[in-house]
């Protein structure tokens, strides 16, 4: 192997980060027809890319300099005799060794052409040189190159955001460990693997990649990357780990090395089986780490379902529930007698709609597998006797009070009502709250009958009846309310108008909205 890196992060996996922003071609740059730029010096090297643009007059930059840049220059620091002694030669030595990725020379108004010593440099250390025109300014050439990096970074995300979704697509089908490794080798470019906990292969996907001309390059590919699967197999840590790169008491969640000139990266599956996905391309882009993180963490979700007991458990209470066994009966399969209901939806106005992978973290992080995407709320059902529910960051949650499972479809009912008062309250947890009221004096049975009374001229439209609800719970505003419920503010208006009327009553008079929402309460 020519260099093994490890990342020391044995816990679970979390979900990947965007891809860092894409490097801009320098073909790219030359190639805009409104700088004007020249390559005059050094090698046409397609590869040559630039992270961004820095301009400096200083004798040395390197001090200034972190690497990839296409430094810009008028030359104000060159000496008047800089021509005939070295001067261009310790200048271009010095951005070359702090890695430079290019050097602009802009043409006025300090000089009229680009000094000879200065292209006779660049083309004896190997660093492209671009003639900029009087008419370029350097903020267009970095204006220039930020605006190709967005453009990247753009179809980047564009690129991770279409990979994730096939990948849950993938996983959501009859064969999904199979499908998901077909999907991720197709987005890669590569071949994919997954390891057991032994070192076997489980399956692969994908072609191998062309490891060069030798009979037994692609067979030594295939052993670096089963070699790179045991420094991050809890079980078996590899010698070959660097003792430099994590600690030795530490098993960290990927690595990465090159082979033949195939870039080969390994993840630990964070069921704590020992199950390592594999991953081998001739290229990495900026947002392959991502997706195969992405790819890692389902892999992680379905080799975890079927080796627990607890996964096992929950397959059983779904094929009981299937055949008609009833709620309370399957329960204790689930692993608890009392249940919160939690609804939750991502943080943010038109923001995405969940997916599969982000859901199954939101449930991780409350403490239950019982997961449901439902649009864009996810409804988790949570054991009550494991953890209260907390706030998620990104997250705007509403909870119901502990129930037992024959209460399920109520406590369901209340987590979607305090949902919608987090929301228009903007807080990021709301509880259904559960304490002893004056309304529980009244029987059930009679408090019910009564609310069908009250409440019967809008018995035929619900709508009415939940924004009338939504309406009294948050105190009457009609902001809030609008939020809750996903409409306009004078859509709550009209629809509060018409419950008005047709209960034939005055709702500012609070012992009518007392009652109101005492029979509301009860239906």
């Amino acid at each position: 192997m020519e260099e093994t890196s490890t990342m020391p992060d044995p816990a679970a996996p979390i979900l990947p980060s965007v891809p860092p922003t894409p490097p801009v071609p320098l073909a790219a740059l030359l190639a805009r027809e409104d700088l004007a730029l020249r390559r005059i010096a050094g090698p046409a090297d397609p590869a040559t890319v630039i992270h961004w643009a820095h301009t400096s007059e200083m004798a040395d930059p390197y001090p200034y300099l972190l690497g990839g840049e296409l430094l810009l220059t008028a030359g104000v620091h060159i000496p008047d005799a800089a021509g005939s002694g070295t001067y261009f030669d310790a200048y271009v030595s010095r951005i070359v060794e702090a890695g430079g990725a290019a050097l602009g020379f802009g043409v006025a108004p300090v000089h009229d052409t680009v000094p000879r010593a200065l292209v006779v440099a660049c083309d004896r250390y190997g660093l492209p040189l671009l003639e900029v025109p009087p008419r370029t300014t350097f903020s267009a050439v970095a204006r220039a190159v930020w605006q190709l990096m967005a453009q990247a970074r753009h179809t980047e995300l564009r690129r991770v955001t279409e990979a994730q979704q096939s990948l849950a697509a993938a996983a959501a089908r009859p064969d999904p460990v199979p499908s998901v490794l077909r999907q991720l080798a197709r987005r890669v470019g590569g071949r994919t693997t997954l390891y057991a906990p032994d070192g076997t292969e489980v399956a692969t996907a994908g072609r191998r990649p062309d490891a060069g001309s030798a009979p037994d390059a692609g067979a030594a590919v295939s052993e670096a990357l089963a070699e790179l699967a045991k420094v991050v197999r809890p079980t078996a840590p590899s010698s070959t780990t660097l003792s430099s790169a994590t600690p030795s008491s530490a098993t960290p969640s990927s690595a990465t090395d090159t082979v033949a000139g195939t870039h080969l990266a390994a993840y630990a599956l964070g069921t704590g089986q020992g199950f390592v996905l594999g991953v081998a391309a001739q290229h990495r882009d900026p947002g392959d780490h991502t997706i195969a993180s992405v790819g890692a963490v389902l892999l992680s979700l379905l080799t975890g379902e079927h080796q627990s007991g607890e996964g096992a458990a929950r397959s059983s209470a779904l094929v009981r529930l299937l055949l008609g066994a009833a709620p309370p009966d399957v329960a204790p399969l689930l692993g608890g007698e009392r249940w919160v209901v939690v609804h939750a939806r991502p943080d943010g106005p038109g923001g995405p709609a969940p997916d599969a992978v982000a859901a199954s973290a939101l449930g991780a992080a409350l403490g239950s597998a019982l997961v449901d995407v439902a649009g864009d709320v996810v409804r988790v059902l949570v054991p009550a006797d494991r953890r209260e529910p907390a706030a998620q960051p990104g997250w705007t949650c509403g909870a119901s009070a502990p129930v037992g499972p024959h209460e399920w479809p109520a406590a369901d009912t209340q987590a979607a009502r305090a949902l919608s008062r987090a929301r228009a309250t903007r807080t990021s947890l709301v509880r259904h709250g559960e304490r002893p009221v004056l309304a529980d004096l009244v029987p059930p049975a009679e408090a019910a009958a009564h609310a069908r009374t009250v409440l019967a001229p809008l018995a035929t439209n619900p709508a009415l009846t939940e924004t009338l609800r939504t309406w009294l719970s948050l105190h009457g505003s009609w902001d809030r309310t609008a939020v809750a419920l996903s409409v306009h503010r004078n859509t709550v208006r009209q629809r509060i108008t018409r419950c008005a009327t047709l209960l034939n009553t005055n709702l500012d008079d609070p012992d009518v909205r007392m009652e109101l929402w005492f029979a509301l309460r009860h239906t």
